[in-house]
Parts: C-alpha cells; sequence; structure tokens
C-alpha cells in the first residue's frame, strides 16, 4: 500500500487482535508456536519504538479443546467454557514464557459485556489498563469466556479488540484475519473480487459487502464482526486495519507504511457512546 502513505509511525497506542484461526495449525488445531513467537517479538519491538500496546488474543477454546482431546469444536456453550478453563491458562503460559523472552512483561485482563456497560467496572478496567501501560507492560485481553457467552456468540473477538481499542484511547487497532482485508466479494468464490485499500467512511455500501462466513473451524468471526469493530473503532478515533495474520511480520510492515490490506479511516464522533452501542446492538 505504498500509494497511500498513512503515517502509523506517529501512533501513540495500537491494540493488536489476533484471531484463533491465525495461532492454529489448521490441520490438527494445535498452537502454531513458531508464529507465536514471531508474534511476541513483533510486539515487543512496537514497545521498544515506545509504543503503548495491547494485545486481544482468541484462542482458549481452540487451546482447550486440543488440551481436553476433542476433535471438533465442541457446539454447547458448557463445553466450550470448560475448553475456555483449560485453554486460558494455557495459552497465558505460552504467551508469559515468550514474552520473558525477550525480557518484556505481560499481564492477562479478562474481561466481560457487564465490564463495559457498568460504569464503576468500566473506570476500574480503564483505570487497569493506564497503570499496565504507565509501567511498560503488555496487557494480553480476552473475553472472560468461563463466565460469559459474549465471544462465543459475536465473533472471535473482533468486537471485543474494538472496545478495549476505544476503552484505552488508542489511535490505532489492527485486526489480523485470515484474510488481506475487505473485498468487493467473496474472494474465496470470486476470482474477479477486488480488495478496498481504504475506507474513508462507513456507510450501507461497505456494510453490505460483509460476508457472515469465516473460512475455519477454528476461529467464529466473519467480516460482519470486522465491520462492527470497525464502526467502533472509528467512532471513537482510532484508524483500524485489517491485514492478514498468515505472516505476522506485517506488523512491522503497517508502521512502515508498506503493506497489504484494508484501512479503515477515523471518523471521530464526540457523541458516540460505547456503553450505549453495547446496549443497543449486541444486547
Amino acid at each position: 500500500m505504498e500509494q497511500d502513505i498513512f503515517h502509523f509511525s506517529v501512533k501513540k497506542r495500537v491494540v493488536v487482535k489476533i484471531g484463533s484461526s491465525s495461532l492454529n495449525y489448521e490441520e490438527t488445531g494445535s498452537l502454531n508456536l513458531t508464529k507465536l513467537e514471531r508474534l511476541v517479538r513483533e510486539l515487543c519491538n512496537l514497545r521498544n519504538r515506545g509504543l503503548d500496546v495491547c494485545l486481544v488474543s482468541s484462542g482458549a477454546i481452540a487451546v482447550g479443546r486440543r488440551s481436553l482431546g476433542l476433535a471438533e469444536r465442541p457446539g454447547d456453550i458448557s463445553t466450550k467454557q470448560a475448553c475456555a478453563a483449560v485453554g486460558q491458562a494455557r495459552l497465558m503460559m505460552v504467551y508469559q514464557k515468550l514474552f520473558a523472552e525477550y525480557n518484556q512483561v505481560a499481564g492477562q485482563v479478562l474481561m466481560t459485556k457487564n465490564t463495559m456497560i457498568d460504569p464503576v467496572a468500566r473506570g476500574n478496567a480503564k483505570n487497569t489498563f493506564e497503570e499496565l501501560f504507565r509501567l511498560g507492560a503488555i496487557p494480553i485481553v480476552n473475553e472472560n469466556d468461563t463466565v460469559s457467552t459474549y465471544e462465543m456468540q459475536f465473533g472471535d473477538n473482533d468486537t471485543l479488540s474494538a472496545i478495549v481499542a476505544s476503552l484505552v484511547g488508542a489511535d490505532l487497532l489492527i485486526l489480523l484475519s485470515d484474510i488481506d482485508g475487505l473485498f468487493t466479494d467473496d474472494p474465496h468464490r470470486n476470482p474477479n473480487a477486488r480488495l478496498i485499500e481504504v475506507v474513508e467512511r462507513m456507510d450501507s455500501e461497505i456494510y453490505h459487502m460483509a460476508k457472515s462466513t469465516t473460512g475455519s473451524d477454528v476461529g467464529t468471526g466473519g467480516m460482519a464482526t470486522k465491520l462492527t469493530a470497525a464502526r467502533i473503532a472509528t467512532l471513537s478515533g482510532a484508524d483500524m486495519v485489517i491485514a492478514n495474520g498468515r505472516d505476522v511480520s506485517v506488523l512491522h510492515h503497517i508502521f512502515e507504511d508498506s503493506f497489504t490490506g484494508t484501512v479503515f479511516r477515523a471518523e471521530k464522533n464526540e457523541t458516540f457512546c460505547l456503553a450505549d452501542f453495547i446496549r443497543e446492538t449486541i444486547g
């Protein structure tokens, strides 16, 4: 995307979201440890550049599913929550080990919908994030799947990552997905589908391009959830990027303004209320 310079190098606070399908081997569902190590290295390097960095990581259910010997993604909520209870601990153990190798401290933050709609809980969460950033730590965020079904219903943490970006006042949200960005049609089915490099404004034409399908039995998020995330992020004043997480080195390419993906331009609306949006849109 060299023809349109975005100057992301001047950003100060970034939220990066990576989905289950980008973290796990498609054939086995097991963690891709090589990719995880590269992701952690990229995030630590962003910290070295002076940015506040927050990671929203899916994968707890997938990791727990493999640990418990389940061949397929469970369908019932109680089994999903059991998988999350096992998987969240294992996933964080891997993250902590990898971040420690780069002398970086990571902290876990588990959120529910009530965290955002309750003013006291929302304020406490914001204060926790701010203190983690002040101390130089990298928050690793996931939905608290053991007590909440929000992530299970609303798409592989796409929406959650935008909510976090809004809460912490991030100026950039990056969604690492299994697709290069927003296309005019489903590129898996239509070879003539064209990548949209820049979305200046979220309108009905953009929303109609969303597909609710996803190409993996590991992840749950489709393009519809990514456009919901874009709406939240841009109205909150953050640019948003959808890029392919197949190669996580795309992260430093984004900050060098040379990458393949879709950029959603920030269009901050001072009247936008995140808590009201959650109540009215997510339920």
